[in-house]
């Protein structure tokens, strides 16, 4: 009998140990680890330097009240403004990316009151995107446009309108009076690893900047060398200038730790900061940005950037698509995504599959059994998220794996 909330479709699977890209159930048997949390992973089980940064400071001081300053929360805010954000902005530090997301709809609902429409109304509504996955709190839910999310949810909170992805005319047919900000991730995870065109991610900035609105990215599944870049955008089009930032996943290597970005451009003609909108009082968080998880997510960050793990990235992403092509596969019909952050599309009809299986999961399973952790992105893509230090061997270790499952599946 379990005494948890069955509100997880678990594999049967129970993890015990990790190290790197590899964990070990409670049978001793070994996986290759390309989930890695859900993209949380990202300097794989157990590093070193995470491990000893936990370990230091919590010996320390974990918490105490965010009344007080600590120094691992002012480095890290300023790490993640000026090496990740790149320009002059402010930091608020949360639990997970649901929380961040929420942040940043908070900030644009305050935005809105501090520049009303034209009839003096404050503006409240946000566009985010078919497909989208932003959290499960009832904020980020909302924000969330797939219908499978909302129900048995509603009333949703108001204020969300969901147009299709990479559709710039549906995008400003949406925009309005009352919108305040358009919401996306650069590259959708959930959703189906979909990423946005250069020509969107542009076409956005400049709606944004003709009507005023606020340009929201979510980073928490494609930040942080994940694309092998500092952020996903700058994978796609390293131009733009984002208002609002969220992080989370990735940034504390496994660690609960999340934050918020709020650019400090002004927003009037008297040189009012955005990032000033947000004063004391109008947000807060018992836990977030406590020194032990300051100090892990600092720990993630330093290795990401003293071990120059973008370029392994790019080089591990070179070697998969290399290798899949090669194989001239009539099951993987494309590879999606950038960087460790990649989409295998599936077609269900070369597979031979149990009766009314569905094929990215079934596929996991069957992956799971030959000893390769993954993780569907809706019904028909197959996702990889190992660790950015994920090896050469690794990676052609798991493409063996890939190989052979998906030939000892294969309609004959």
């Amino acid at each position: 009998m379990s005494y948890l909330l069955p509100t997880y479709a678990n594999f049967p699977l129970t993890i015990v140990r990790g190290e790197g890209a590899r964990l070990w159930d409670n049978t001793g048997k070994s996986y290759l680890d390309f989930c890695a949390g859900i993209a949380t992973c990202s300097i794989g089980h157990c590093h070193p330097r995470l491990t000893e940064a936990i370990s230091t400071q919590a010996s320390t001081l974990m918490h105490c009240s965010n009344l007080y300053i600590t120094e691992q929360q002012q480095e890290l805010a300023r790490t993640l403004v000026e090496d990740f954000a790149g320009t002059r902005g402010k930091v608020f530090f949360a639990n997970s990316g649901a929380e961040a997301n929420d942040g940043m709809i908070k900030a644009a609902r305050r935005f809105g009151h501090t520049r009303p429409n034209k009839n003096g109304d404050a503006r409240h509504e946000i566009i985010t995107f078919n497909n989208s996955f932003h959290g499960r709190t009832l904020g980020s839910m909302a924000a969330t446009a797939q219908k499978k999310i909302h129900e048995g949810f509603t009333p949703l909170l108001p204020g969300f309108h969901y147009v299709p992805f990479n559709d710039l005319d549906a995008l400003n047919a949406a925009i309005n009076e009352n919108t305040v900000g358009i919401m996306l991730e650069p590259i959708q995870g959930e959703g189906g690893v979909n990423v946005a065109s250069p020509d969107f991610l542009k076409g956005i900035d400049t709606l944004c900047k003709q009507h005023d609105l606020l340009l929201m990215l979510d980073e928490i599944q494609c930040g942080l060398g994940r694309t092998g870049t500092h952020n996903g955008w700058q994978s796609i089009y390293p131009e733009l200038q984002p208002d609002t930032i969220s992080w989370a996943k990735g940034l504390g290597g496994g660690f609960p730790v999340a934050s918020f970005y709020l650019s400090d451009r002004a927003i009037d003609d008297a040189g009012t900061e955005l990032s000033s909108i947000m004063s004391a009082g109008t947000h807060g968080s018992t836990y977030g940005g406590n020194p032990l998880a300051c100090a892990a997510a600092l720990a993630v960050l330093i290795e990401i950037k003293t071990s120059d793990l973008c370029t392994n990235v790019i080089a591990r992403e070179q070697q998969i698509r290399s290798e899949v092509k090669s194989w001239a596969s009539t099951v993987i019909t494309q590879i999606k995504g950038k960087g460790l952050l990649l989409g295998f599309t599936v077609n269900a009809d070369e597979l031979n599959l149990t009766e009314g299986a569905l094929p990215a999961p079934y596929l996991c399973k069957a992956l799971m059994a030959n000893g390769l952790l993954t993780v569907p992105a809706g019904t028909e893509t197959l996702r990889w998220l190992p660790p950015l230090n994920v090896t050469e061997a690794e990676v052609a270790e798991a493409l063996e794996i890939l190989k052979t499952t998906l030939d000892s599946l294969k309609n004959h």
